[in-house]
């Protein structure tokens, strides 16, 4: 199906130029894997005319396939059927709501069709208009950091922002600004979180940050590979000598990688990230690692991927799937709402708050919701690791994402492209 659309749009022999003068709303996406010139516009000129995407892609070692279906997400962002991105009146209104945020990839697409049919009965009901933009997290947060950048003007923020992990609203100056102007607030009140998480104090202290649910990671080893070495249990097990250049990590998956180094860096500190690093043999996005098994070349004992993807590996003898026993780390997925707004917004804060939606990301994506009413089928003995409230508002996680990846790509073979 893709190899058809791609030769709609574009193949391996295009040029970047071409690509992104067609489709401008594919320069994010370039950005977001790497290709950090495509930010300047000079150096984005110089660039795309020179190149193909086949060549560009090998140069940073990312699969052709995956990349492509990322650009055609972002090309058909702006077309009629797809149901991302809703445009409604945009100006300027004390009568309209606008609504951004990310999602992870396996549940956008029904997620947003039940946001759109919604979103339809309550504008009709209310006579609010709801301009929202929704799009896969696999087009990273550039958009959404070029409209909130102005840290001073919080009219720029819109009434509702969903986004998954660490990246976008905890570096220092906001969370001094969250704290100073008072206008988040957490409107979804859970009597508790759901079971899954019992013991872990999810809820914000400050109350400015909802949860949805979270983006568990976990690892899948190859016992063809392993050898005669233990099958790794834990984090600290995939940190050992014996598997150095042995793991699949990914790294391009700005949420989980993320996640990860920040809960490695809280528990082993720069030694423990620097270990991390060494163990990387490759960077795969989730859908690639699934394909590992066809690489020729030497293989990866341990895969770190969301949970959701073990799903989708089949029946393989030689794949065994490990919930660490100290815990899969957790990314979760927030949400902030402007407490101005709340009587026009509230409902459209239930609606992401309310069972169906809770079942979409636990039941369709496998990732955990903490809504209490929903049965998140984790067995009781497998647990998650969360960095925990005091972690996240004492650091400044801009700054030690920053840090941890210097760290990391300094003792890995990987370039972060930055």
């Amino acid at each position: 199906m893709y190899e058809e659309i791609e030769m709609k749009y574009f193949d391996k022999n295009s040029r970047i130029s071409e690509i992104i003068e067609k489709y401008p709303n594919t320069i994010p996406v370039f950005i977001s894997k790497g290709f950090k010139q495509m930010a300047d516009e000079d150096k984005r000129n110089t660039f795309a005319k020179n190149i193909s995407l086949g060549m560009a892609l090998s140069f940073k070692k990312l699969d052709f396939d995956t990349f492509s279906k990322l650009l055609i997400e972002a090309i058909e962002e702006n077309s009629k059927e797809d149901l991302s991105l809703r445009e409604t009146d945009k100006k300027n209104s004390t009568n309209s709501l606008k609504i951004m945020g990310l999602f992870p990839c396996p549940v956008k697409v029904p997620l947003i069709e039940e946001f759109t049919s919604f979103v339809e009965e309550y504008t009709e009901n209310s006579k609010v208009e709801v301009d929202f933009d929704l799009k896969s997290a696999s087009m990273g947060l550039d958009w959404i950091k070029e409209d909130i950048k102005d840290l001073e003007d919080l009219s720029t923020y819109p009434d509702i922002l969903i986004s998954p992990g660490f990246d976008l609203f905890f570096d220092r100056e906001r969370v001094d600004l969250f704290e100073k102007s008072k206008i988040f607030q957490n409107s979804i009140k859970y009597k508790e979180y759901n079971r899954s998480f019992d013991g872990l104090n999810l809820e914000d202290p400050r109350s400015y940050f909802s949860l949805l649910g979270v983006v568990p990671a976990i690892f899948m080893v190859n016992l063809n590979e392993l050898g005669d070495r233990p099958i790794p249990l834990t984090w600290s097990d995939i940190l050992k000598p014996e598997f150095e250049k042995r793991v699949s990590l990914p790294v391009k998956d700005f949420v989980m990688f993320h996640g990860i180094l920040l809960n490695i860096h809280k528990i082993y500190g720069d030694e423990g990230v620097i270990k991390l690093g060494k163990s990387l043999l490759e960077s795969l996005h989730p859908a690639q690692m699934l394909k590992s098994e066809r690489i020729k070349t030497e293989k990866p004992i341990i895969t770190i991927m969301p949970y959701f993807f073990t799903k989708m590996a089949g029946k393989n003898s030689n794949m065994k799937v490990i919930w660490p026993k100290d815990g899969a780390i957790i990314s979760p997925l927030f949400m902030l709402a402007k407490n101005d707004r709340l009587e026009k917004s509230q409902e459209i804060i239930d609606f992401f708050g309310d069972r169906k939606i809770a079942e979409i990301l636990s039941h369709r994506g496998f990732f955990p919701s903490v809504n209490p009413d929903i049965d998140n089928n984790i067995e009781k003995e497998n647990r998650f690791m969360w960095l925990g409230w005091d972690y996240i508002y004492n650091n400044n996680m801009k700054n030690l994402i920053e840090h941890c990846e210097k760290i990391f790509y300094q003792n890995s073979d990987e370039k972060s492209g930055k």
